[in-house]
């Protein structure tokens, strides 16, 4: 018993060690998104936007595309994003919707890259050493086209291009000559959407409120230990169900089984949304998916990034877990075990920090409009507070309930009133560089003596969703954030979130968790349960398997839920647990629906 007791606690300190080597993200991920260059897409305001991203690794470092970004960024470590400014247009190419929806690949020692059209105008670039920005043309003009492309290079060397973006058309793919680019054979049909069946594929907000077929877009290859996993996006790039989903099979063009459940869903909490990604893997063989996540407010495509870890079961089942995917998560910076779930099905990436100030008191320094302080930490990136002007000195403040241990703090800066003279109407219309936030962060005890937590006020960079990991965690009731310089428009902000430990006790586990399924529609069901007094949020898990519930949801401030997204031919499994700032519960007994 001693002998275990000591391997116990070696295991513990060397996990403890490990995490203490590691740095930390959260998402959405903090880059410098450019503004959307389309002028009707920003008649509601000017603002950020990014969608449909790839991330390949290649000679060590990571790269990542995104729609419309004139430009592409690298990375060593998966944290720290440089960006190169770069438009993948010809003399004869027009406009600026150059790389849209992008497929990227890898063929030998090459990565190639296309944006989406079908005009047979737009070419395939070839480069060998993107970080130093040196492209050239591989095909003038790639002919047979696609939009949403995506590329596949098989063990063999074999070349295949999946593409589709449609609500009427099919998911295709087709191999390439990988010296030509001339497809090898005639287009191959490869998936349908089935929304009479998965819940999950219907298109609306709440998955009911129906108003268009659902769409199918952004195709991705994986292949693993044989087997080809075949990605999609749907049903719609401005809902909270925004997803991509699987098919499996055993070739590149052959047959595919649609999976019950989407890869990577995520339906509640401050980020929502999780479609139209890539899956790659990192430099230790740990898989990572990336996807759009939704903001849809100033347009439709008002979009950002998340990257959630990803890998297979021992059954070969592919999932993403996108579990407090929100919250802050470990990079690996050493090789891994190559699983995301351990025993207890959690995430190891977790650090388990909590969000303290979930509708906690703000107080501000002034406020515009109907944008009202708390809708800084009311956990919906849709809603932010705005002061009244982008000047030196606005602040907000909040305030944790008691004294806190503070390990990290995520700021998410909304863009209101991002406008100029009509002499530069067209500046944040694409991509602007030199841009940069400065700010200040101070903590207190008691809302009276203040300390410099974070001094940015030198920063020259712009981080639109700046996160700071604490070198050495903090006690604070209160937090501070004072505006010293704003890139454009008014200090606003969607989101003020602070993360560590609220220093108290986890909340009680879930009592009277029940399922209701309704006959008349299979995909659908009504989950309730007895609220829990120190909870302020609940993380529902479900899947199609007792012991392998890949899927969550989390609900904050409420105890039902609307089920809509299930396979209407399988049984599922349910369990659900409650979360406070101190952590989270006990999980509730599994329960069978039929």
């Amino acid at each position: 018993m001693k002998k275990l007791v000591i391997l116990i606690f070696s295991v513990s300190c060397m996990m403890q060690t490990l995490h203490a080597q590691q740095k930390t993200y959260c998402n959405p991920i903090n880059i410098d998104y450019g503004y959307t260059p389309i002028p009707n897409f920003s008649e509601w305001g000017r603002h950020r936007a990014t969608a449909d991203p790839v991330i390949v690794t290649y000679k060590g470092d990571y790269y990542l595309f995104g729609t419309n970004q004139w430009g592409y960024w690298h990375s060593s470590d998966m944290l720290n994003w440089k960006f190169v400014s770069r438009k993948f247009l010809r003399p004869w190419n027009k406009g600026y919707d150059e790389l849209c929806a992008p497929g990227v690949g890898i063929i030998g020692d090459t990565m190639i890259v296309f944006g989406s059209t079908y005009t047979r105008q737009f070419s395939i670039w070839m480069s060998t050493n993107p970080k130093a920005n040196e492209w050239k043309p591989l095909v003038d003009s790639f002919d047979i086209g696609g939009w949403d492309p995506s590329f596949f290079t098989d063990d063999d060397g074999r070349l295949y291009m999946y593409n589709g973006s449609s609500n009427k058309f099919p998911m295709y793919g087709i191999e390439l000559n990988r010296k030509t680019m001339q497809p090898v054979g005639t287009r191959k049909e490869m998936y349908v959407l089935e929304p009479w069946r998965f819940g999950w594929q219907r298109f609306g907000e709440h998955m009911d409120n129906t108003f268009l077929d659902p769409f199918i877009e952004g195709s991705h290859m994986t292949k693993h230990n044989g087997k080809y996993y075949l990605q999609y996006g749907a049903p719609g790039t401005e809902f909270s169900g925004y997803a991509d989903g699987l098919l499996v099979g055993n070739s590149p063009l052959d047959f595919f089984e649609a999976q019950s459940d989407p890869l990577s869903i995520k339906l509640g909490g401050f980020v929502r949304g999780a479609g139209h990604g890539t899956t790659f893997s990192d430099k230790f063989n740990q898989y990572w998916h990336i996807s759009t996540t939704v903001i849809s407010v100033k347009n439709t495509f008002e979009r950002r990034l998340g990257i959630w870890p990803t890998g297979f079961d021992k059954d070969g089942n592919m999932f993403c877990n996108t579990t407090f995917g929100d919250y802050p998560h470990y990079i690996p910076s050493a090789k891994t075990d190559g699983s995301t779930y351990g025993k207890d099905g959690k995430s190891p990436y977790f650090t388990g920090w909590m969000l303290l100030n979930y509708n906690k008191p703000v107080q501000v320094s002034s406020t515009l409009g109907g944008y009202h302080p708390n809708n800084a930490v009311d956990e919906l990136i849709k809603t932010y507070w705005s002061a009244a002007s982008g000047n030196k000195g606005e602040w907000i403040q909040t305030d944790l309930g008691n004294v806190s241990t503070v390990n990290a703090v995520q700021i998410n800066y909304a863009d209101q009133d991002v406008s100029f003279p009509k002499e530069m109407d067209t500046i944040f219309l694409g991509k602007t560089i030199g841009l940069y936030h400065q700010y200040k962060l101070y903590y207190s005890v008691d809302g009276k003596k203040w300390n410099v937590l974070v001094d940015k006020s030198n920063n020259q960079t712009d981080v639109p969703h700046e996160y700071v990991e604490l070198e050495k965690p903090v006690q604070a009731r209160f937090i501070k954030l004072e505006n010293i310089h704003m890139p454009t428009g008014k200090f606003a902000i969607s989101g003020l979130r602070v993360f560590g430990n609220g220093n108290g006790a986890k909340p009680e586990a879930v009592k009277g968790f029940i399922v209701l399924r309704t006959e008349k529609d299979k995909r659908s069901a009504f989950i309730k349960w007895k609220p829990v007094d120190n909870a302020f949020a609940y993380n529902i898990y479900y899947g199609t398997h007792p012991d392998k519930l890949y899927t969550s949801i989390m609900i904050h401030s409420n105890n039902e839920y609307w089920m809509k997204a299930m396979d209407s031919q399988k049984t599922y499994y349910y369990t659900i647990e409650s979360i406070n700032e101190n952590g989270v519960s006990e999980r509730s007994p599994v329960i069978k629906v039929e």
